[in-house]
């Protein structure tokens, strides 16, 4: 009877014992919920996955007008979730090639909502592969309106820019574009 007591009574000490780590995780958690409150997806530090379409773009030179106006869209921790998304991504010359003070006036926060519809025209929830693009297939972009492809041989369009490259990332595929998509 003794020996029976005495495991009850070590079996409820070692109950405590583990319930009081479980309180102090879960409020070491919650503290660091309540630091990174705020910070959305893109705040998430990774070294060890690949590059979401975000990472990828924010390491090429050739996209930082388009990181800029992600950036300024506040549209950075919506691409960098899990997605997949298919972005197809302007160059900065296709920026440049806009009327002039197109970009520096979609930049501005009074333009909040023109230039998020411009870049969610540049976004499909899914992966589309160079391989999956069939001549006059249309798909419906994030702002709701639609995207056809031209396939000429080899050659692969979108709307009336030229697919340059194709990028993999780990939230979908990235197609870098000649042209800047605008939504009618």
């Amino acid at each position: 009877m003794k020996t029976t007591i005495k495991h009850f009574f070590l079996a409820g000490l070692c109950s405590l014992a583990l319930l009081s780590c479980g309180e102090q995780a879960a409020t070491e958690t919650a503290t660091e919920t309540e630091t990174a409150a705020g910070a959305g997806q893109s705040a998430v530090q990774d070294d060890m996955s690949n590059p979401n379409v975000v990472q990828v773009a924010v390491g090429s030179k050739d996209h930082t007008t388009l990181v800029a106006a992600v950036t300024a869209a506040e549209l950075v921790d919506v691409l960098s979730n899990v997605g997949p998304f298919t972005v197809f991504a302007p160059v900065n010359t296709a920026f440049e090639a806009l009327p002039e003070g197109t970009v520096e006036s979609l930049l501005k926060p009074e333009n909040k909502s023109k230039l998020q519809d411009i870049l969610e025209y540049h976004v499909y929830v899914g992966v589309i592969r160079t391989n999956l693009m069939r001549e006059g297939m249309t798909l419906n972009q994030v702002n709701g309106k639609n995207i056809t492809i031209h396939k000429e041989g080899d050659k692969l369009m979108v709307n009336k820019a030229n697919i340059v490259a194709s990028v993999e990332a780990s939230n979908g595929v990235i197609h870098v574009i000649d042209g800047v998509l605008l939504p009618e």
